[in-house]
């Protein structure tokens, strides 16, 4: 290998030299050298080189003793629980013993790190990434400002840094949502280029935390969960897997408008597919839907009226896509909105609310919550404003508990009943 040794690894220079002035190339493998050296490499590491420095080796064997006398030229008692020695006394020894010095024997093994010039680039690298992220078009939000700061606060902002993953595409794929219901496919491919981008890889799982601190729920711990979370933004990640579960909800056009019909005649539920709502334009033929969170209200209004319960959505959580197709299927119609009294089912009202100019609260009231609130399980989470009735929100917050729409299921068969006859 030809060249000066200025361009050639430091490991290699430092080998060189050692065995160029007869030196042991394994002198750092030496019992009474091992944890002088390393101890010594840790203190040139943390300081940026400087042997204005002292290292002490913690209950020394004989052969670190004897090490450190031949280093030092002055007795040290065999007794002794601590021994300490001056880095520019090693390097003076080593220079003198064998013509190399304490930085060349390190990085034979190798090269000496500059924390410090690491850690002044690492910071510059961080306030890039987070002028990166300030510059999106979500910064200013507190879920924006919650996401960066557990980014810096358990050490992920600098193992980005460290890995070199690309943020720039993390705040792309941010800025383009929420999206328009698409495929998770065809949006990667449309912002990234890569059809995989988020499905697999750490790219993934940095945007699916930022989703996840936008949505205000915790991280997916599985599939179904992953999905969920993913189409609260827009996307699908599989059509078939995006469901919604209905009863009696006639509609016409194509396949599922027939079966629809015909399951709405036998008062039989039916959970359908967005990939079955896209094979052909549908029109529900009702003027009013009523909504619930969970499927104990549907499966008791169909033991209990049939087919003369009136149309009714179950979200079974956060309304999925499908949930979202279904209901642009009958735009004209009046929603009757409910969700569980805890900070979620009130945030998902709220966000329904405004996305559908013709959906109203269903027995979603303090005058509801209250009757009910005194054997209600813990209220957790955050706390978030009811703007349909600000009484509920501070009610909430002063009971400190969550009721679920079983709690409420007489009421709410009532009004079925009630809608059904009409």
């Amino acid at each position: 290998m030809t060249g000066s040794p200025d361009e050639r690894p430091s490991s290699l220079v430092g080998q060189e030299r050692l065995a160029g002035h007869g030196a042991s190339a394994d002198l750092i493998e030496q019992p009474g050298w091992r944890r002088l050296l390393a101890a010594a490499r840790r203190s040139l590491e943390r300081t940026g080189g400087q042997l204005d420095a002292t290292v002490t080796l913690a209950a020394p064997t004989d052969d670190e003793r004897l090490v450190i006398i031949g280093i030092t030229g002055t007795h040290r008692s065999a007794t002794a629980a601590r021994l300490s020695v001056r880095l520019t006394e090693v390097d003076e020894h080593l220079r003198a013993a064998h013509g190399v010095g304490l930085a060349d024997v390190l990085t034979v093994t190798a090269p000496l790190r500059n924390r410090p010039a690491d850690l002044k680039r690492e910071a510059v690298a961080r306030d890039a990434v987070l002028a990166l992220a300030n510059d999106g078009r979500h910064a200013g939000t507190a879920w924006h400002a919650e996401w960066l700061d557990g980014l810096r606060r358990d050490g992920t902002l600098t193992r980005i840094v460290r890995t070199g993953l690309p943020f720039q595409d993390v705040i792309r794929v941010l800025d383009a949502l929420p999206a328009a219901d698409e495929p998770m496919p065809v949006f990667a491919d449309r912002v990234l280029d890569d059809t995989k981008a988020l499905t697999e890889g750490p790219l993934r799982g940095l945007v699916l935390r930022a989703v996840a601190a936008w949505q205000q729920t915790a991280l997916p711990v599985d599939g179904e969960q992953e999905r969920t979370l993913w189409e609260s933004v827009g996307l699908v990640p599989d059509d078939l897997a995006s469901q919604v579960l209905v009863l009696n909800m006639p509609a016409t056009g194509g396949l599922l408008g027939r079966w629809l019909t015909e399951a709405a005649q036998a008062g039989v539920p039916m959970r359908v597919t967005l990939h079955q709502l896209r094979l052909a334009p549908l029109t529900m033929t009702g003027d009013e839907v009523h909504l619930c969170e969970n499927p104990a209200v549907l499966r008791a209004a169909t033991a209990a009226l049939g087919a003369q319960a009136p149309p009714l959505i179950c979200t079974e959580g956060v309304p999925s896509v499908a949930v979202h197709t279904l209901l642009r299927a009958a735009p004209g119609a009046v929603i009757r909105w409910r969700n569980d009294f805890d900070w979620t089912g009130v945030r998902l009202t709220a966000a329904a609310l405004q996305r559908y100019p013709n959906a109203v609260p269903w027995r979603m009231t303090a005058a509801d919550y209250l009757p009910a609130a005194g054997t209600g399980t813990a209220l957790i989470g955050t706390p978030t404003r009811t703007p349909w009735d600000e009484s509920l929100g501070e009610s909430m917050r002063r009971a400190g508990r969550a009721v679920m729409e079983e709690r409420l299921l007489d009421q709410l068969l009532a009004d079925l009943r009630a809608a059904g006859a009409r």
